[in-house]
């Protein structure tokens, strides 16, 4: 625990946002202070020690709260608080500061970047796991870091973390950190790419003196930032991908894409940081399969690849995988988000074919047309069925073919999230019944 005021101790505490985060906030700090409990949603909780906890919108300007905490998928200027909350900014804290006041002993690798976090925590987890590590895998991939328990001082923490949960986090700090890429994202949120861009570096810029910062330097919005200065920590810079020679040691065909070379890259730097085995890690790494609809290969036969890459949800999130094959069919849409761009030339999409569903259509076209072969669809279903009749398996058997699901947009016009959409997907696979 830190030392410099007991600011989560018998104080009074709002807890802004009732989902994941907020809700394993509540069940962390609840025996140890009074807290009120917000959301935006007028969710019906079953729990009445919950029920209990709940305050009205009219009554959380009459009181004062030492604390404030929000949950990542607060956005400041879109919610109901927002007012309230700009005149309190000096209060507000998120799940991350908690965890650090309380566990500031713990070592932790914290990952964040635009694309690639999730299965670059899951690599470094299984790495730490497979040589006896008592490793924890918390954060954005969906495991809210409060709800860990039987933590001890060799406990080690392995965080995704978004810009959304380090905009607002006052005291963590990070042993080691990584920004893998930036790109353009999440600009409907943060406004301007500079201030997303600033998000994402508070990671670094927050860290420990002793800490060490993985960055990769080959793209320029790292550049950039770097050339700023205002980094206190050690900086690793990585400039280049992993070397042929491990690759082939690795011999494991996930790692075939630039974006994936890109992700096992910063595993294998931070490795060698904290002197794991190369025999064990090898070994993990032959057999690590990837997180499912990421990039996820669904279908293998001769003549037929399917991936399912639901996750991918700006153009730049696709990019990796596009530029890694020759040939595709392309199944893209949902909602686009702002300042999006599709970055391939018309020269390197000569053997590819869009085929874009859902009502956003438009969009997608104005990016991509003059680009990529391209037709429209109402549904996800007809734009796949249209998929199966181009490729005509029966007369082209010694062609090789690979659709690809990569929707390069928000999945909120027609499912829940990603994992809808991507169970959604392989459903529609399955009904055809295809020969392996």
């Amino acid at each position: 625990m830190l030392k410099d005021n007991n600011i989560f101790f018998n104080k009074k505490i709002l807890i802004y946002g009732l989902g994941k985060s907020g809700l394993s906030t509540y069940q962390y700090l609840k025996k140890q202070n009074t807290l009120y409990l917000f959301d935006d949603k007028n969710i019906n909780f079953q729990n009445i020690e919950i029920k209990k906890r709940l305050i009205k919108y009219n009554k959380i300007s009459k009181n004062k709260f030492d604390r404030i905490i929000i949950s990542p998928g607060i956005d400041l200027n879109k919610c109901k608080l927002s007012k309230y909350l700009k005149k309190n900014l000096s209060r507000v804290n998120t799940d991350l500061d908690i965890f650090y006041y309380f566990c500031p002993l713990n070592k932790n690798i914290t990952i964040t970047g635009t694309n690639g976090k999730s299965t670059t925590v899951k690599i470094i987890y299984n790495l730490l796991k497979d040589q006896k590590f008592d490793v924890r895998l918390v954060g954005n991939i969906g495991n809210p870091i409060l709800l860990e328990k039987n933590i001890t001082k060799k406990t080690f923490f392995v965080i995704e973390a978004s810009s959304y949960q380090l905009e607002y986090s006052k005291l963590f700090k990070a042993d080691f950190s990584a920004i893998l890429n930036i790109s353009p994202d999440h600009l409907e949120r943060h406004g301007k790419l500079k201030d997303y861009i600033k998000a994402k570096f508070k990671l670094v810029r927050n860290q420990r003196k002793k800490g060490v910062a993985f960055l990769n330097t080959k793209n320029p919005y790292i550049n950039k930032e770097i050339k700023k200065g205002k980094i206190f920590c050690k900086v690793i810079k990585i400039k280049k991908n992993i070397s042929l020679k491990n690759l082939k040691k690795i011999n494991n065909p996930y790692f075939i894409t630039s974006g994936n070379i890109e992700n096992l890259t910063f595993a294998f730097e931070i490795s060698k940081k904290l002197n794991l085995k190369k025999k064990l890690l090898y070994k993990t790494l032959s057999k690590f399969i990837g997180l499912k609809y990421r990039q996820q290969i669904i279908h293998k036969s001769k003549n037929l690849t399917i991936i399912n890459d639901s996750k991918a949800t700006s153009y730049s999130s696709s990019l990796s995988i596009l530029k890694s094959l020759p040939s595709v069919r392309w199944l893209v849409g949902g909602i686009t988000k702002k300042g999006d761009k599709f970055l391939l030339s018309k020269k390197e999409c000569i053997n590819f074919k869009a085929y874009i569903f859902g009502k956003y259509g438009k969009y997608f076209g104005k990016e991509l047309k003059g680009k990529i072969d391209l037709e429209y669809f109402d549904t996800l279903k007809k734009a796949l069925r249209k998929v199966f009749m181009d490729i005509d398996l029966k007369n082209n058997q010694n062609i090789n073919q690979t659709i690809l699901f990569s929707p390069s947009a928000a999945s909120f016009d027609s499912f829940k999230n990603f994992e809808e959409r991507g169970k959604k997907f392989n459903i529609l696979i399955k009904k055809m019944n295809l020969k392996k």
